[in-house]
Order: C-alpha cells, then structure tokens, then sequence
C-alpha cells in the first residue's frame, strides 16, 4: 500500500486521479443537511477534496463550515464556485492535528480513504472534536476491507463495534438514497457524542 501522505493526496489531485469524485453533492449527505442541521451550526468536513456539500451549504447561507484537506490543489474547485469562501475557514491540515469545536463532522469519503489502522484515530479524534451532544455523520463504503484501497471498505458490524466506543449510534443502515453506482454499497451513518466524558 502506498504512504497516504500529503503528498499521496497532492498528486492525486494534481494528476485529476480522483475516480471516487462523483462531481457535485451527494444525495444522501444533502438530505441529511437539509434535516438536521441549521446555518448557524459549525460544520467540519474532513479530507473535503472538491467539498461539493460545502459549496452547496456556502449557497444555502451556512457561514461557519469548515473544510479540511492536506492537499491544496483539492480546493481549487470550491475556490472557483465560492469565491468568497473564508480562506481561514480552508484548513490545508492535517485532520488529525485540528484543534476546533464543531457542531457537526460531515463524512463524505475521508474514513474510507485513510489507512484503516488508523480508523480508531479517527473515531477519537472525531469525539475530540465535536461538542457536547455534537454529531458525526455520512457515507461509508461497504465493499470488502481485503480488496484494497483507498477507498478502502469495511463491515457494517466492525463500524458499529467501532463507533460504539465513543458515541451513541443513531442510525448506521444501507444508504437508502445512494447514487446509481453506489447503490447497496455504502452505510449511512448518524453518531452522536456523548454530553460526559470523551
């Protein structure tokens, strides 16, 4: 397996190597923004690359999104639809480096594209992250763990099993409204941490 390193994701990028890209927001993560969440809540969206879903919550008014990527070159596209996008609110960072509250961590790809031994990381740094009662939410990929990546899938029970260490789970189900190619082969997910302890 290759180094998933910045520069990993820099020349992805770069090279327009990004066959997971479906090129605008995606259905199900706009249903759910549209359901549960308010413009004033403060949204994080890691590993964004294109970061279609915060273009699109920029338009509906929302003015406290965040978008987290270590490669530059994946913001070029919100730059050009948003041009006036806060810059401070464009983290070329490392995600599990951040240090912010947030009200919501939208998941669109990034789980499924870090190296799997690193999903507890993530669930850790997510619960950091996330206020009080703060929710963590979005797609994850179901095709076999062996079959390689990134993106790299995973069983519905090993997320739950995952998950559970460190929020309530709300919903973890078959995405009921996938796009075409992806349909029967993506989970949504809805956890929500916990007001004690982290």
């Amino acid at each position: 397996m290759p180094t998933l390193d910045a520069n990993y994701w820099e020349n992805r990028y770069h090279d327009h190597n990004t066959p997971w890209d479906i090129g605008y927001p995606s259905p199900p993560l706009v249903h759910y923004l549209q359901q549960h969440t308010e413009p004033a809540d403060r949204i994080l969206i890691p590993g964004a690359g294109h970061a279609y879903e915060a273009v699109w919550l920029h338009q509906q008014g929302y003015r406290n999104v965040f978008v987290c990527d270590w490669a530059p070159s994946a913001f070029e596209i919100l730059e050009a639809k948003a041009p006036d996008f806060p810059k401070a609110q464009l983290l070329v960072e490392d995600f599990f480096a951040l240090d912010l509250e947030v009200d919501l961590i939208l998941e669109q790809t990034f789980f499924c594209a870090i190296d799997p031994g690193r999903r507890e990381d993530y669930a850790r740094q997510a619960c950091k992250l996330l206020r009080p009662g703060g929710k963590l939410a979005g797609l994850l990929f179901t095709h076999p763990l062996e079959r390689g990546g990134p993106p790299f899938g995973g069983r519905e029970a090993d997320y739950r099993s995952l998950f559970e260490k460190y929020f309530d789970v709300l919903q973890l189900a078959p995405a009921a409204d996938s796009i075409k190619p992806r349909a029967g082969n993506e989970v949504f997910l809805e956890v929500q941490r916990r007001s004690q302890g982290r």
